[in-house]
């Protein structure tokens, strides 16, 4: 929690912070073994500046967990929808670039295109307002790899279904609904497994780059492929609540997940 890069830079200096006031601690005459605690830490190098990187694994509707490539490594990319009353309007927000809005854009039409698949009214197109935001707005974001999480949250909002939040996706979608392959996999892989996560959505044509993954992140980790659009709602979107169970204490993810596992398809995996 003290250093968050590519290298091991920052790392290095930190460890020689630490070095050099043991240094001087027993030049004054401190000899006593030191063990590096966490309390030791804190008390060195201060509060640490970066924070685990956690996630919710209770399934929600229209929370998605999307997987980002950065300088300094792949971070989670919780992507967000909601719908209000309204005309029709979208809205983006989150400090994207153009090429991730026209992503937004892309997905809003593809959710559109299947809407009598996943039982969504076309009034609801026209008579409600949608909101797409990608939290940490102070960070600039741009790419197409948030495709298939950003189609997946609009489907979830728009239906009513709950995600599955045990599981992060990264891919490009095409308007046919297409998943394309994307760069950056091993970062963001290693980001899915700091956090906890044991699954994650690709591109088919990602295949190749799991091998870069280091063995002992991959042979603890599940990669699910897909060739569409249509493969992720299947694999990631629950089933649609009975009607009277609305006040009924939430699904706890594991039970969701291993619901979907006993009567998902498993060709696809």
């Amino acid at each position: 929690r003290y250093s968050r890069e590519a290298g091991l830079r920052n790392f290095e200096r930190q460890v020689a912070t630490v070095l050099r006031k043991r240094a001087r601690r027993k030049a004054e005459g401190d000899t006593a073994p030191w063990e590096a605690t966490t309390a030791l830490l804190e008390e060195l190098l201060g509060v640490p500046p970066f924070t685990p990187e956690e996630t919710e694994l209770e399934p929600e509707v229209g929370v998605v967990t999307g997987l980002a490539w950065t300088p300094n490594g792949g971070e989670l990319m919780l992507i967000e929808a909601l719908r209000m009353p309204g005309s029709g309007r979208l809205t983006v927000t989150g400090q994207l670039g153009d090429v991730m809005r026209e992503s937004v854009d892309a997905a809003y039409s593809y959710v559109r295109s299947r809407a009598r698949v996943l039982d969504i009214a076309e009034d609801e197109f026209r008579d409600s307002d949608l909101h797409i935001h990608f939290p940490a707005g102070a960070i600039p974001k741009d790419g197409p790899s948030a495709g298939l999480a950003v189609t997946l949250a609009i489907a979830s909002v728009l239906s009513g279904r709950r995600v599955r939040r045990d599981l992060a996706m990264t891919g490009e979608v095409t308007l046919r609904g297409k998943a394309l392959e994307i760069g950056g996999l091993k970062e963001k892989a290693l980001a899915a497994f700091r956090a906890g996560l044991r699954e994650i959505i690709l591109p088919a044509g990602n295949a190749k780059d799991v091998r870069d993954i280091p063995a002992e992140v991959r042979d603890h980790m599940r990669f699910t492929y897909v060739r569409s659009m249509d493969e992720v709602l299947e694999l990631a979107l629950l089933p649609q609540a009975e009607p009277g169970l609305a006040d009924a204490p939430p699904i706890e993810a594991a039970d969701a997940a291993s619901t979907y596992l006993e009567s998902g398809p498993a060709a696809s995996r």
